[in-house]
């Protein structure tokens, strides 16, 4: 299994969301959140903005589906501009269902 955290703005998380729906990744974390990448923030005329509002989606896929949720994430959510996001994949190793201690997704 797979975690996919994908950092984009804010105003293209719905339309990442409904994508992924589409596709059949139906069940996934939404949560906002603040960062900055390389650029350090943004300056807009005189003031400077260290830290921008962003959205993280998370889920967790089997292996063999991993690229192809980053595919829709990468199309969804990209604008062509600097803070399109960012897309972590890290391995999981196991998982639980708290309702009935079931392993596995």
């Amino acid at each position: 299994m797979k975690m996919i955290r994908a950092i984009i703005r804010p105003e293209k998380s719905e339309e990442v969301v409904d994508a992924l729906a589409e596709a059949g990744y139906v069940a996934l974390t939404k949560m906002d959140v603040v960062g900055r990448g390389k650029q350090k923030g943004i300056h807009v005329g005189s003031i400077y903005y260290d830290e921008l509002p962003k959205v993280m989606i998370m889920l967790v896929v089997e292996d063999g589906k991993a690229a192809e949720v980053v595919e829709i994430v990468t199309k969804s959510a990209y604008t062509g501009n600097f803070g399109d996001g960012k897309i972590f994949i890290t391995p999981v190793d196991e998982a639980y269902t708290v309702r009935t201690g079931a392993a596995g997704l």
